[in-house]
């Protein structure tokens, strides 16, 4: 149970950059959520929250180290 804590911080990193790949793979390729003439700036705004929550991970993650 000591490491929980460090999983979840882990497990929240990869699941930003998960989201940031997924709105950069939009941007680009226009896969997977094109269909919608807002998607651009969804997709910067998911690569901004994913930026934020990455960072915030990182830095929990050094606290907990």
């Amino acid at each position: 149970m000591k490491d929980l804590p460090k999983q979840a911080v882990i497990a929240s990193m990869v699941v930003s950059v998960l989201v940031a790949l997924a709105a950069i793979a939009d941007l680009v390729l226009g896969v997977p959520f094109s269909g919608s003439e807002h998607t651009f700036l969804m997709d910067i705004l998911f690569i901004i929250c994913a930026a934020i929550a990455g960072y915030l991970s990182w830095d929990a993650f050094k606290d907990l180290s």
